[in-house]
């Protein structure tokens, strides 16, 4: 299902994603955003991975000196041009996260959140490693999927989005462990440290592990 975010969840059908949001995950997402701006610096550039419509871009802008934001939902693209109009330095790509266009070494911090490696639905490994590339030497990488804790929180949210008919109806009997599953073919799995660490061994990273608000779980990497 690789095109799903491109060809059924793109622009203002994702953003209504968000509208929908029950009150706890919009904590999340806040708490999210808060973590990351935690790690950006005045001088910084910033690139994020699936930026969507913008959402987060707009965040990060005033904070960083430059935000480079790619996404593979032209549609989302076009929107995200309008969302982030005058919040700062913010350029947008069409670009497969798993084969960035983008120099070696270009950015101080690279973000793959809120569950990209699973929304992607491209070889982990490789998004991992072209992440890690257009980091900078001393650069940080930062990956974010739901903290366990926060199931049945995440599970309500996607409720709603199929109750407008965003996604499709969840799938009751292949939803469970972390999966969240559509009879649409839409489907989502969950990271965890585990899984961070197996994806990051073989390549001779330690990642650090944070879990935040109880709702996400940040795999923090320093290139080295």
């Amino acid at each position: 299902m690789p095109d799903y975010y491109a060809e059924k969840l793109a622009a203002e059908r994702l953003r209504a994603c968000y509208e929908v949001a029950p009150q706890r995950t919009l904590r999340y997402l806040e708490a999210e955003i808060a973590h990351v701006l935690g790690h950006v610096r005045a001088g910084d550039a910033v690139l994020e991975l699936g930026c969507g419509y913008g959402r987060v871009l707009r965040r990060l802008a005033p904070a960083a000196r430059a935000v480079v934001g790619v996404d593979t939902a032209l549609a989302s693209l076009a929107l995200a041009r309008d969302f982030v109009a005058g919040g700062g330095d913010v350029r947008l790509a069409a670009m497969d996260a798993a084969r960035l266009g983008l120099r070696d070494g270009t950015f101080d911090l690279t973000l793959c959140i809120q569950n990209g490696l699973s929304a992607f639905h491209r070889d982990p490994s490789t998004v991992a490693r072209e992440a890690l590339r257009v980091t900078r030497a001393g650069g940080t990488v930062l990956f974010s999927s739901y903290a366990a804790r926060f199931w049945e929180h995440r599970l309500a949210w996607f409720e709603a989005q199929a109750a407008r008919g965003l996604i499709g109806e969840i799938d009751r009997e292949a939803t469970r462990d972390g999966v969240i599953a559509c009879r649409d073919g839409f489907r989502a799995v969950t990271w965890d440290e585990p899984g961070f660490r197996a994806l990051l061994e073989p390549l001779g990273l330690t990642p650090r592990f944070d879990e935040v608000d109880g709702s996400s779980l940040f795999c923090e990497i320093r290139v080295p």
